[in-house]
Parts: structure tokens; sequence; C-alpha cells
């Protein structure tokens, strides 16, 4: 308890912040739809999302380094809060896109300024309760912010305005705590090649992980429209997503860290084929039978970045983590910013079910890789500990050191 009241103002600042970037891409694909925005130009906005989220991680930490912790954490809520009231003053794509880097941005910078508050205030004794504490939060954060989805109207000033007035009120607990700030953190360099250079099989996870949540999150309303949800209903649909995710990381971490990582990163893809067939074959079923294939869909490929991050945490001596970490999120950066934007244009193209069709395909392909990867090389000879990583920012890889260390 009394760890939970230290990090109260962090932990209540990332749960508002959830709930206002976690409802900024559901609505603005309903909004696009009610106003007349094509596939193609929907599926833009959540790659706009990921292209200002890549941004925002690497420049937090040279901004944390010019300003300090609370005033970067103040210019990315004011980033963000921006981009949400600018929605209804230009009713235009591309101008959206932009307004969508802007949230994609803030939502990067405000977690790296919280994961390296957190990083320099956790010891060893108190890292495993404290991310404990933080996922809990981010993940309720999470649902509560696909629940709301049902209660905003699409396209309406009203909608966009309550997101960024949640946005703003992430300033204040942070921003007002009497806590110390930390030292600023030294910024990783960016080097993809060691990402690839430990685990292949790692950085192909992190991107088929990448083609399968960020196309759920940024396309699944599209998706839902399509089946016959209203919007009510698409709120129920992607927290069926996130509750199947989130009921599925203890069982994959027990599995994870009792066997190859290889075979439960090939057994989680081939359990995805059928949920990606099972979701596009009850998509006619009714509303109950599209809710439980969301669920499980989730259920089965959820844990994918996790496990992928583990294994290439395997290889991967202590100093080394927080660059490989920042690696991995780079390639995960790849495919979601190319993933939405490919799934809208096959859901134009193909109907519906062809984001699943792409999703099994992806998964498909990792399955084929995986294969041949093991053929290549035998297992780790030490093991790192599984961990639900939450895909916010490469902070994480620091927090995570000690816990990783062999």
């Amino acid at each position: 308890m009394r760890l939970l009241v230290s990090f109260a103002a962090l932990f209540l600042s990332i749960f508002l912040l959830q709930i206002s970037s976690g409802g900024v891409g559901p609505l603005d694909v309903l909004s696009g739809t009610v106003l007349g925005f094509t596939n193609s130009q929907i599926g833009m906005l959540g790659s706009a999302h990921f292209l200002g989220f890549f941004i925002g991680c690497w420049w937090a930490p040279r901004l944390m380094g010019t300003i300090g912790h609370s005033r970067a954490f103040a210019a990315f809520t004011a980033a963000g809060a921006i981009g949400l009231l600018a929605h209804m003053l230009v009713l235009d794509p591309y101008a959206w896109a932009l307004m969508r880097v802007a949230s994609g941005l803030c939502v990067a910078g405000c977690y790296t300024v919280v994961e390296a508050w957190l990083q320099s205030k956790v010891t060893n004794e108190t890292r495993g309760r404290a991310m404990g504490s933080y996922r809990m939060v981010d993940m309720v954060g999470s649902l509560c912010a696909q629940m709301i989805i049902g209660f905003l109207e699409p396209a309406h000033y009203v909608s966009y305005n309550l997101l960024a007035l949640l946005c703003c009120a992430t300033l204040l607990p942070l921003t007002l705590s009497r806590a110390t700030e930390p030292v600023t953190p030294d910024a990783p360099r960016l080097r993809p090649g060691m990402a690839w250079a430990k685990s292949p099989l790692a950085v192909a996870g992190v991107m088929v992980a990448a083609v399968s949540s960020a196309s759920f999150r940024m396309v699944g309303p599209l998706y839902g429209t399509e089946v016959g949800l209203r919007a009510d209903q698409i709120a129920y649909f992607l927290s069926a997503f996130v509750l199947g995710g989130a009921l599925a990381q203890l069982p994959a971490g027990w599995l994870a860290d009792r066997y190859d990582r290889r075979w439960v990163l090939i057994g989680m893809s081939i359990a995805a084929l059928p949920a990606c067939g099972f979701t596009i074959a009850v998509s006619d079923m009714g509303t109950a039978a599209v809710m439980g294939a969301a669920f499980f869909f989730g259920l089965m490929t959820f844990p994918i970045y996790s496990i992928s991050a583990a294994h290439a945490h395997d290889w991967a001596e202590d100093h080394e983590r927080v660059e490989l970490s920042a690696a991995l999120m780079f390639f995960y950066a790849l495919g979601a910013i190319v993933a939405p934007l490919l799934t809208s244009n096959l859901i134009s193209l193909y109907g519906p079910g062809a984001l699943f069709s792409f999703i099994a395909a992806a998964h498909l392909g990792l399955v084929v890789f995986g294969l041949i990867r093991m053929r290549r090389r035998a297992s780790a000879t030490t093991r790192a500990p599984y961990v639900w990583v939450p895909r916010t920012s490469f902070q994480v890889g620091r927090i995570f050191r000690r816990n990783h260390r062999p």
C-alpha cells in the first residue's frame, strides 16, 4: 500500500492519459466513417499515430535533458491536447493525420517521462511490485478507454473536448507532486542491427505483434462497423480484445519461463490462425459471437510481443538491454506504422474478413520463420525471466535491467 501511495501521482497521470489517448483511435474511426472518410484515410490515421509515437520515444529523453521531467511532460501533454481540440476545427483526413502524430507524440513522451521517473525511484526490492502495479493501472486505463467509446458521439466537438480535458488533467497529479525530479537518463542509441543480431526471430515476432495489435486497435472499429456493430458495441468489442490479452499473460509467462520460448512463440502463432479463422467465420452470427471471437483473438495474440522480447533478452548482456529494448521498439513501430494503412485498404478491396486474413498470413509466416530459426541455432543457455512488457517506451528496458540479469 505504501508503494502505491508513493507512486500515486505517476499512476493517476498514466491512468488519465490512457483513457484519453486510448479513446481517440476508435473515436477517429467512427468519426471518419460518419464524415465520409475512405477506409484508406481512416487507416492512415492509425499509421500517423504510431509515427508520432516513434518520434516521441526518441525526442523525449533529449527534451528531458534540456528542460527537465515535469516541463517535458507538460509539453507532450499540450501537444496531445492540441491534437484533440483541433479535430473538429478542420474536418480533413490529412489534417487529422497531423493531429494524430501529435497524439502519438504525447503518448510516447509522457510514458517515457513516467517510466524514467519510476526507474529512478524503484529498488531491487520494490521493482516487481512497482511494475506490477504500473501494468495493472495501464491495463485498467486501457479497458476504461475502450468502454468510454460507447458514450461518445462520433464527429462531435463535445466528444473530442472530453478527451482533451482528460489529457489536460494528466498534468495535475505529476506536476503538483512534491516528489523530487529524478536525474535525467542518458538517451540510448538507435541500433536496429543489434536486435537482428541477437535474435532475428524476436524481430519477426515483434513485427507480427505490431500487425496484430495495431491493426486491431486502429482498424478494428472499422471492421466492427462493417459487420454491423453499433458504436456502443464496438466499445465492448475492443474491450474484449484487451481483456483476453490481459488474461493470457500469466499462462503465457508460465509457458515461456518453463519451455523453449521459440516453441511457445510458434505455438501462439499457430493458435492465432484458428482465432483469425473463427473471427471471420462468426462475423455474421450475431454480436455475442463477434465479442467472443475478439476475446479469443486477444488471448492468442496479445502475449507475442512479450515472448519475443524475452527471447531476445536471453541473448543479451545486462548493459545491452536498454538499447535492445529500443531496437525492438523500432521494429514494432515499423510494423505498427504500415499495418493500419495496409489493412484498411484490404478491407476496402476484399471486405472486413481481409483484416484477419492478413493477420493470419503474418502469423503463418512467423511459424515458418520460427521453424527455420530453430534448425539454425540451439536455445539460449541462460534465460531472462518473462516480463509482461507494456509497449510504451524503451525506458522499460532500464526498469527491468536488473531483473533480466542471468
